[in-house]
């Protein structure tokens, strides 16, 4: 309870800490804790206000030794000031009133301790001043939760004789009183009535009918905190008490409402699940709580609401058959994604293929149908009937052209087993791709720790060369981390294939004992030189099949991670092959084709690595994996000047480490395998003709989100493929657009550099005025300017309080304000920082983000340009709750953290009209211009 007073103040008004003169307490907390910050040294900050042995007795501070005539009115003075004068509940209430404002607090909890003591009935008169003085309001009910607070003390410090037994009629009575009270009591209220009158011991009928009270008045934060507290969870209805917490995006709360409450999870799983059915609108459910104002339903669209209920899925431990909708639209994107790689890219094998659909699908008669769907939209009749062939599909639920083309193939099938040779289809042409230098008799595959003993010296010559690679099942959805299935190492001349799920078990056991052992000191070996590529990722795979080996990535010492040397290739403007759309390569592959004059072949990339026995064609595209590490680094070492790189290649070495605190890397592989949403075509190498940003348009595949939003922060027209389109349509630009209008980005690189070689190959020119003319999320171009006075406005009458400490979740959006401005470093916060992230750091945490709570930096004092954009007028809203414009787009006033509102200055915000987001001035962009000032025809504005 935040009384708002220093100790030492005898003049400090009580109500200063509470703008609405309500202490309230941390509802996330649960308990009415009282804030020994702000200036009552008395209060417990566990969570109950539970008596300060040092200040029990005004007199002497000892809870055991309180003084017995304390409150005898006899030894008072009896003059009109006594505050327990009649010994009237309301008189002494009142009396309190008149010293609230004036008094020390240690010399008001002597008086109150003294009216405490002369009442009657203390629990009696605590009911009768509270019953008295709701209609006070602001000072009164401050004062009253002061009451309740120190009267919890002084009970506690009395005889437990004194007390009233559990179970006890007056005490029944007392805690149906209670219960009544509690109807319009805040929330730090009800904790301290909780408290003091054992209301978790009372009949439960009366507390469930006050948390039913409170749900009609629309308090569901409160009725949710107060039946966690009380433990009511089994006889409340779950939907009925979670769904307007889950519209209001407040899942925290709900996850501590069920937790530890198993069929209370299971429902809310069911639940969640239900909204991720296809067709399903949640604007119907919303529609059912008429008075919820905060609702941030976008929130709740499929994609990120099927995240959450994956992420509480696997927290609960909850078997995955209770969300049948979510696991089914997660598969069917696995399914679109493996028929877009193989019919689409033709990067993978129709034997690889059919293993990974095999497991997918199942027997599961929906996800079937799907894939039939997929098949007759990407390829004909014969192929549907042999992909159905080998999935084993029930015939029956087959178009009957289908059917007819299967039988032709079985019959097929039964020749061959007669022995009538069919004719044989022709291998696949590999002169185009790598080839490996050495022999198949080369290639040793370990998979005992024997195996280990023999061939581990091979890899431990002093100054030796090793490259390093892993391969593993491919997880389509990011539900754990990849285990490492295969560990290459390769030295001169041979290539060794480390089985590690076998060797890894049993834990502890020779195999695995031998395993790490052997990986220890190879990665600890200063003198030998490790070749990797993205190696990061591949490590933390290793660590999650072996446990031990959890370490090797901080253990790594003489490392040369060849992503980081083509990396300084690309920077520096080495020219990459011209390749068509279907054969595109990227990561290792492009670097082996710029160095050695050939790609990679790629087909068994996505393959199944848990199977055993491998197939031939992994055996050999896992060692040539790893062998051609050395290849390419002996060709850059004999002539590093003609890939634009240093004479000594070896200072590069060490392992590659984050430059920011807490970055993760995502768990995938490093070298950013092409996937269906890029969009690689043909450069054409002649100048382009300048163009501005605001006449230059761009279409992007969803996959290009971050370049996407990178480019409309510079004022560029970006449409981007939404999830329910036709991705093919991508790949199908360069034919339409014709020569040259389409560029294949590096999808190793970050959002802004892509951005930037974009406008450098469109010879694109960008000024100041063009920077945020464009919406970033929406790619809306027209805003509306709100005054800061209006803004505060619209926030109160949509239950958004003011809060001046309050800085919100998130911090550093970007605001929109086109044209050049005077900025300062300034606080730029954002309740949804998922949606606003810098330009160009969509896969990786924010660089700048500020800590939650942290203080306001000042704001900019003044702008030199004024936005194109007009004031946002009352005729303008189409309705005030919520904030809709005439358009129909609601303003998204959640997103608004309180404390910008109490930054100094008369400065605007502005709002999209296209989306509703709405952005304010800060630090951003100064930072923007920084990003891209090569690409900016004017110098960035300088941060004060």
């Amino acid at each position: 309870m935040d009384l708002g007073v220093s100790a030492g103040d005898p003049t400090a008004d009580l109500t200063a800490g509470d703008p609405a003169g309500d202490p309230t307490c941390d509802p996330a907390v649960g308990d009415p804790t009282c804030d020994p910050a702000a200036g009552d040294p008395t209060c417990d900050p566990a969570g109950d206000p539970t008596c300060d042995p040092t200040a029990a007795d005004p007199t002497t501070g000892d809870p055991t030794t309180a003084n017995p005539t304390a409150g005898d009115p006899t030894t008072g003075d009896p003059t009109s000031d006594d505050p327990t004068a009649g010994r009237d509940p309301l008189l002494f209430l009142q009396a309190l009133q008149t010293r609230w404002p004036t008094k020390e607090l240690q010399q008001l909890r002597e008086e109150a301790w003294q009216g405490f003591a002369a009442l009657d009935d203390p629990l009696t008169g605590l009911l009768d001043m509270l019953e008295g003085g709701r209609t006070g309001g602001g000072q009164g009910r401050s004062l009253q939760a002061w009451v309740a607070c120190e009267l919890q003390r002084w009970l506690q410090a009395q005889p437990l004789s004194l007390r009233l037994a559990p179970g006890s009629p007056q005490l029944g009575q007392l805690q149906a009183r209670a219960a009544g009270v509690l109807a319009g009591s805040p929330l730090s209220l009800t904790e301290l009535l909780v408290s003091i009158f054992r209301l978790q011991d009372a009949d439960r009928s009366l507390l469930l009918d006050h948390i039913d009270r409170l749900h009609e008045r629309g308090k569901f934060k409160e009725a949710i905190l107060l039946s966690t507290k009380l433990k009511l969870q089994p006889e409340l209805d779950l939907e009925k008490m979670s769904t307007p917490l889950l519209l209001q995006n407040k899942m925290n709360l709900v996850e501590r409402y069920v937790d530890g409450f198993p069929d209370l999870q299971r429902k809310l799983l069911v639940l969640m699940d239900s909204w991720c059915q296809p067709g399903f609108d949640i604007r119907d459910v919303a529609r059912r709580f008429p008075t919820l104002t905060a609702a941030r339903l976008e929130k709740l669209s499929p994609k990120p609401l099927s995240r959450q209920v994956l992420w509480l899925l696997g927290r609960c431990g909850m078997d995955p058959a209770l969300c049948s909708n979510v696991i089914n639209q997660q598969h069917l994107g696995t399914l679109q994604y493996l028929c877009y790689k193989r019919f689409v890219e033709g990067s993978l094998s129709q034997e690889n293929w059919a293993d990974h659909v095999r497991d997918l699908v199942g027997q599961s008669e929906w996800l079937q149908d799907r894939l039939l769907q997929l098949l007759a939209s990407h390829c004909g009749v014969a192929m549907t009937a042999r992909c159905a062939l080998d999935l084993s599909l029930p015939e029956g639920r087959l178009p009957a052209t289908v059917a007819n083309e299967l039988s032709r193939l079985r019959l097929q099938e039964r020749m061959v087993q007669a022995g009538r040779s069919l004719e044989k289809p022709s291998c696949k042409d590999r002169s185009s791709y790598y080839q490996l230098p050495i022999a198949r008799e080369d290639i040793c595959f370990l998979a005992t720790w024997e195996d280990l003993a023999r061939h581990g010296p091979e890899l431990l010559q002093p100054g030796g060369v090793v490259g390093v690679d892993l391969e593993w099942r491919p997880l389509f959805q990011a539900a754990r981390r990849p285990c490492a299935s295969l560990v290459q190492l390769a030295v001169e001349g041979r290539v060794l294939l480390l089985d590690v799920p076998r060797l890894a078990q049993p834990p502890g056991g020779r195999g695995a004992q031998a395993l790490s052992q052997l990986l220890g000191q190879l990665f600890s070996d200063l003198s030998i030189t490790k070749l990797g590529y993205g190696m990061a990722g591949d490590l933390r795979s290793l660590g999650a099949s072996c446990p031990t080996l959890a370490d090797a990535e901080k253990q790594m010492r003489g490392v040369l991670d060849l992503q980081q040397v083509h990396r300084q290739m690309r920077l520096a403007g080495v020219p990459g092959p011209v390749v068509d759309a279907a054969g595109a390569p990227r990561g290792l592959s492009l670097l082996v084709q710029q160095v050695l004059g050939k790609p990679l072949d790629k087909a068994e990339q996505l393959s199944n690595w848990d199977l055993r026995p491998l197939r031939e064609e992994q055996l050999i595209y896992a060692a040539t994996d790893a062998y051609c590490l050395l290849e390419v680094y002996r060709v850059l070492c004999q002539d590093p000047a003609r890939f634009h790189l240093s004479m000594n290649l070896a200072k590069s070495l060490g392992p590659r480490r984050s430059s920011r605190s807490g970055a993760q890397e995502p768990p995938g592989r490093q070298e950013a395998p092409p996937s269906p949403q890029q969009v690689p075509a043909a450069v054409d190498e002649g100048a382009a003709p300048e163009v501005s940003a605001k006449d230059f348009h761009v279409v992007c595949d969803s996959m290009l989100q971050g370049l996407a939003r990178s480019l409309r922060c510079l004022g560029v027209d970006v449409r981007v493929l939404g999830a329910g389109e036709d991705h093919r349509r991508a790949a199908e630009l360069q034919a339409q657009v014709g020569a040259g209008r389409c560029l294949s980005v590096d999808c190793s690189l970050k959002a802004r550099e892509q951005a930037r070689a974009v406008l450098r190959h469109f010879n694109v020119r960008v000024t100041l005025s063009d920077v945020f003319s464009r919406c970033q999320v929406c790619n809306c171009d027209q805003y509306l300017k709100v005054s800061k006075d209006m803004m505060k406005h619209l926030m109160q009458l949509n239950g958004h309080h003011e809060d001046p400490s309050g800085m919100g979740e998130g911090a550093d959006v970007a605001l929109p304000v086109p044209g050049p401005q005077r900025v300062e470093r300034g606080v730029c916060g954002d309740r949804q920082p998922s949606s606003e992230l810098p330009a160009g750091e969509e896969t990786t945490p924010r660089e700048d983000r500020q800590g939650t709570g942290s203080a306001p930096e000042p704001a900019p004092r003044d702008c030199a340009y004024d936005p194109p954009c007009r004031w946002l007028e009352a005729s303008d809203l189409q309705t005030i709750t919520p904030a809709t414009l005439g358009n129909g787009t609601r303003l998204q006033l959640a997103g608004v953290p309180a404390g910008v509102l109490w930054r100094p200055g008369q400065w605007p915000f502005y709002c999209c009209t296209g989306c509703g987001k709405v952005f304010w001035e800060g630090s951003h962009l100064g930072r923007l211009t920084a990003h891209f000032h090569e690409v900016l025809e004017t110098p960035p504005p300088q941060l004060l």
